[in-house]
C-alpha cells in the first residue's frame, strides 16, 4: 500500500530571517501505483466524473491542504 502524501525536510539556513519550515509535504497522484489499467474499474455517474475530474474512482484524488484541519474518514 502506497501512500499519495509525502513529506521532505528543506534545508534551513541559521541565517535566514524568516522562521523556517522544517518540514514540506506534496500529494502524489494515484496512477503513479498502478501500471496497467486494470479492465471493468468502478465508474462515477457522468455528472459524478465532470465534477471529479475523472470517469475512474481509482483515479480520483482530492486535494486537501496539509494545513488543515483532518476530516471526517480521512487518514494519514
Amino acid at each position: 500500500m502506497h501512500t499519495h502524501l509525502k513529506t521532505w525536510h528543506p534545508y534551513a539556513s541559521p541565517f535566514d530571517p524568516c522562521k523556517p519550515m522544517l518540514e514540506k509535504t506534496y500529494s502524489t497522484p494515484p496512477h503513479l501505483y498502478m501500471g496497467f489499467q486494470p479492465p471493468n474499474l468502478p465508474q462515477f455517474t457522468p455528472l459524478e466524473a465532470l465534477k471529479a475530474g475523472t470517469l475512474w474512482k481509482a483515479f480520483y484524488d482530492p486535494w486537501y491542504s496539509p494545513y488543515e484541519p483532518k476530516r471526517g474518514g480521512e487518514q494519514e
